[in-house]
């Protein structure tokens, strides 16, 4: 895969898989605008452009894409909700919308949103499985990446490593954790905000950021339900 973010979202958008959704090359007949996947496309490149502009040097990496968010928008662990909020991290970025409809929102998203405002330091939000896997015959579900599907979409992440050079990668989730297991890039661990974790979460990140004083959650993280999250803890 290409060293530039253009040729490198040009080779993500050719993976195809059964019961795999590729936001980058498909549309969703149900929710997507026609010619959602370029928007998408557009909007990852303009992502991944700002993060080497930057020079920003860690990634946060959970383990795959999630219906309710970087399946509609095309940016790993952001909603629509908070796709202002990669722009204001980034100092302004013409993202946009893919969908029609309401606006629809993540849990696991605006925590990892709150928590990024308060750091007030660019990283780049990534997924082990790039992707978005869903059960059979339901393309509005989560499901955990099998091991198969994980070796087709590794060289990916080792493109994606070698655009960024980060100094080190923050694990969200024991899955991700594990996943990682031997990679040639320094691998701390967080839990997983879903389901009970949003405490451990936020404590992980204070103590990976040598942040002393508390970190709280603002208003945009308080969504109600967890459905339609890409949880952690499946046998991969």
């Amino acid at each position: 895969m290409s060293t530039t973010p253009a040729a490198f979202v040009d080779s993500l958008a050719t993976l195809r898989l059964p019961s795999v959704f590729n936001p980058y090359s498909e549309r969703c007949r149900k929710h997507d605008r026609a010619g959602a996947a370029q928007v998408r496309r557009r909007n990852l490149v303009l992502y991944l452009e700002a993060a080497m502009f930057a020079r920003v040097d860690t990634i946060w990496i959970a383990r795959d894409l999630g219906y309710r968010g970087g399946r509609r928008t095309g940016i790993p662990l952001t909603d629509e909700v908070h796709l202002g909020s990669v722009a204001e991290l980034y100092g302004g970025l013409a993202l946009q919308r893919a969908t029609h409809g309401p606006v629809v929102a993540e849990r696991t998203a605006a925590i990892v949103w709150s928590v990024l405002a308060q750091i007030g330091q660019p990283v780049v939000l990534w997924n082990v499985f790039p992707l978005h896997p869903h059960e059979l015959n339901d393309p509005l579900s989560n499901r955990c990446h099998t091991r198969a599907e994980r070796e087709v979409a590794w060289p990916v992440l080792r493109a994606l490593l070698g655009l960024i050079r980060p100094r080190r990668l923050i694990a969200i989730g024991r899955d991700a954790r594990i996943a990682l297991a031997g990679i040639d890039v320094a691998v701390e661990s967080v839990r997983h905000p879903s389901y009970g974790g949003q405490a451990d979460f936020i404590a992980g990140v204070r103590r990976a950021y040598g942040i002393g004083g508390a970190l709280g959650l603002g208003p945009s993280a308080q969504v109600s339900s967890d459905e339609g999250e890409a949880v952690d803890d499946c046998a991969a």
